[in-house]
């Protein structure tokens, strides 16, 4: 009965919600100056009810809407707790010295003009080792967002760095979570599926770099050299700096590389940075506590208030007071917010099956490779933008289109790296998609300020459209493939 009357909703009203969405988020971003910060949701949760009467109109049952909201929020528990858990490591991480230590040594090893490629090549080796641009950005892309800010470089373009790096490590791991499921989906061998990747993926990075080694350029006369020794300074004179306070990351990268859980490596790496705060820095404990003569209580209260809530770190200059500063789990309040409308939007217009109502079209209309390539890969950015989840991105449209590439001969791989391609790397760019959303809290930079900067994640699904058009490297089944697909 449940997929009979999802099956009764036209095309005409699952547009409906959309339209309603888009309207009001472009009036948001003409109005408000952070949409982030309740506009968005309260948007978000209208085209919400827009899809859920138009559902009951078509004979959806509430219950079923009511689970596919449950179910949606359910699936991003995960990505909500390491949100919180990424807030409290930034507060302790802070406190600890061990970011003001990064930035500290940044300012030393790097120049202004090679910034940005020196944030790409380092967010792309880490997040190749550890399988995740999540903590890539959380922990090294953090550090530098900082030192760039030091140097006077854009945040908005320095998070586009960090997270053009990071995605593309992240695509090209044999550890991340998204490169394993783009394969399972589309029924592909892993490392012949990053293999086939490696196509797209390099000469996207090369974009990315070549553009940014432009821009870094410009750098190299703005920024004043007295301005980095006197933050260098201020950092120096405010924290205890040692080479002991590198072993917290450095312990957090060896779990995330052994695969231990995000949460528990993140967990870990926050308990740490609160020792680390404790043992290196008992000035700062007792500047923030208000020094009362307890060193224990004083711990207590600064380490607390780091996890939790905002730390304001008084220097006397203001470039380095807007630098040394977090806001802990509170500061990822609005983006989990965020979150939790996005995925109700998400769950009600999948439980009515408008999703699948507005993807259809793309499946049957896609009479070529090219046009099978680029309908999957405007499925996959499309699903971002509306289920606000990026294995939604690469789970439907991995099932919509699987059998449609096997009807064409297609090898499995050319799938997958499409799922790739325009499902894990775009979901970034949508304000209210968990991705976006995470990112723009961690990095304290709006979606909205770094889109324009992530070179890589808007060249590559470009970048897979073209191959499939001009015909290059898309391979066709080999005879064991077409009979496994037979």
């Amino acid at each position: 009965m449940e997929d009979k009357t999802r099956n009764n909703v036209p095309l005409w009203a699952a547009l409906v919600p959309i339209a309603v969405l888009i309207m009001f988020l472009t009036i948001n971003v003409r109005i408000f100056d952070d949409a982030t910060g309740g506009a968005n949701q309260i948007v978000l949760l209208m085209s919400a009810a827009v899809a859920a009467i138009l559902g009951r109109f078509f004979g959806v049952p509430v219950a079923s809407i009511m689970v596919g909201i449950v179910k949606s929020i359910s699936a991003t528990t995960p990505a909500i707790l390491v949100l919180l858990v990424i807030g409290a490591l930034a507060g302790t991480w802070m406190i600890s010295g061990i970011v003001p230590a990064m930035v500290y040594y940044g300012l030393k090893v790097i120049s202004p003009q090679w910034f940005l490629i020196a944030s790409v090549v380092v967010c792309a080796i880490v997040s190749v080792a550890t399988g995740s641009s999540w903590s890539t950005i959380a922990t090294v892309g953090v550090a530098l967002i900082g030192i760039g800010q030091s140097m006077g470089i854009s945040p908005a373009m320095a998070a586009g760095a960090v997270i053009s790096g990071a995605y593309f490590g992240d695509k090209v791991s044999p550890l991340s979570d998204t490169t394993n499921l783009a394969a399972a989906m589309a029924g592909a061998d892993l490392f012949t599926h990053i293999r086939h990747m490696l196509w797209t993926t390099v000469p996207s990075i090369l974009v990315a770099l070549v553009v940014f080694g432009y821009v870094g350029a410009g750098y190299q006369t703005d920024f004043e050299s007295d301005t980095r020794q006197n933050l260098s300074q201020l950092i120096d004179g405010n924290f205890n700096l040692t080479p002991w306070l590198f072993v917290v990351p450095a312990v957090v990268m060896v779990m995330v590389i052994l695969k231990v859980d995000a949460v528990v490596a993140l967990f870990t790496g926050t308990v740490l940075g609160a020792l680390a705060a404790v043992v290196f820095q008992p000035d700062i404990i007792r500047a923030v506590a208000g020094d009362s003569g307890n060193y224990l209580r004083d711990a207590y209260f600064t380490c607390t208030t780091a996890l939790s809530s905002d730390v304001q770190l008084v220097t006397g200059n203001e470039a380095a007071d807007e630098l040394l500063n977090s806001s802990g789990m509170a500061g990822m309040l609005n983006t989990v917010w965020l979150i939790l409308c996005a995925m109700c939007f998400g769950g009600v217009m999948e439980s009515c099956g408008m999703l699948r109502r507005l993807t259809e079209p793309l499946v049957h209309a896609a009479k070529s490779s090219g046009a099978l390539i680029t309908s999957t890969a405007g499925t996959c950015v499309f699903l971002n933008i509306t289920a606000s989840d990026q294995y939604l991105a690469i789970v439907v449209p991995g099932r919509m289109f699987r059998e449609s590439f096997e009807d064409r001969e297609l090898a499995a791989e050319n799938l997958s790296r499409t799922l790739e391609d325009a499902g894990t790397v775009t979901s970034v760019l949508v304000p209210w998609n968990t991705c976006g959303a995470t990112q723009a809290g961690v990095l304290g930079v709006s979606v909205l300020a770094f889109a324009p900067w992530c070179v890589f994640n808007y060249v590559s699904p470009l970048m897979t459209v073209a191959v499939g058009w001009l015909g290059w490297t898309i391979k066709k089944q080999n005879p064991e493939q077409r009979n496994l697909a037979n």
